[in-house]
This record gives structure tokens, sequence and C-alpha cells, in this order.
């Protein structure tokens, strides 16, 4: 829900705000990701992968026991998902979706590693 309040000031000048919430947030972060797709599909390749790469570090920096590889293969997975739909050009609303999950996952690990363990 937006709401905008517009006020009249002494010069004519209309001021409005906005009640940003978590679904604008995601409505006009896609709506930049859709616009300008291809630069932002390569960005976040990079970064996720980075992010990813990271957060493999930190659950490693652990140990190598069970639980340790079964974070390792979700995190894996997170970011395999998020290239290969890259990759075969889905639609860009599951690509958005899967490259937000995968930096989800990658930073709950990464503050689950370097806090919890």
């Amino acid at each position: 829900m937006i709401l905008i309040i517009k006020c009249s000031c002494i010069a004519g000048v209309s001021l409005s705000y906005k009640n940003l919430n978590i679904m604008t947030l995601y409505q006009t972060t896609f709506d930049i990701f859709n616009r300008n797709y291809m630069g932002s599909a390569a960005m976040a390749v990079i970064g996720q992968s980075c992010l990813g790469g990271a957060a493999a570090m930190y659950v490693l920096a652990n140990g190598t026991s069970i639980p340790q590889m079964i974070q390792l293969g979700i995190i894996v997975l997170a970011c395999v998902f998020a290239n290969t739909s890259i990759l075969a050009q889905m639609k860009h609303k599951v690509v958005f979706n899967l490259i937000a999950l995968s930096t989800f996952i990658s930073i709950l690990f990464i503050l689950l590693n370097c806090f919890v363990f």
C-alpha cells in the first residue's frame, strides 16, 4: 500500500511521502532489475558467487563434519540455481527471486557460522 500525502506550501511546492514497506521495496528493486536486466544479471552472477564463496569459507572454517557439508551443499545449490537461471534465460522474475534467495541463504549461513558456532 502506498500512502501519498500532498501538502501545499506557501511557494506552491507539492511534497509527497511514501510509506515504504517490504513489498514496495521488492517491487521497486525488481523494476530496476528488470529495466537493466543484462547489466544487473551480470553483476548478480559476480556478486552472489562471491557471497556464496564467502559463506562456504565461513562454513568450512568450523570444520568438515556432516553438518558443515550439508550447509555447504545448500549454499552451492542455491548459487548454482541462481547462475543456471540466468544462463537458461528464465523469466526475469524467476531469476530475481533465485538471486534474492541465494543472497539470503548465503548471508544466513555467514551469520550462523560467524556467531553461533
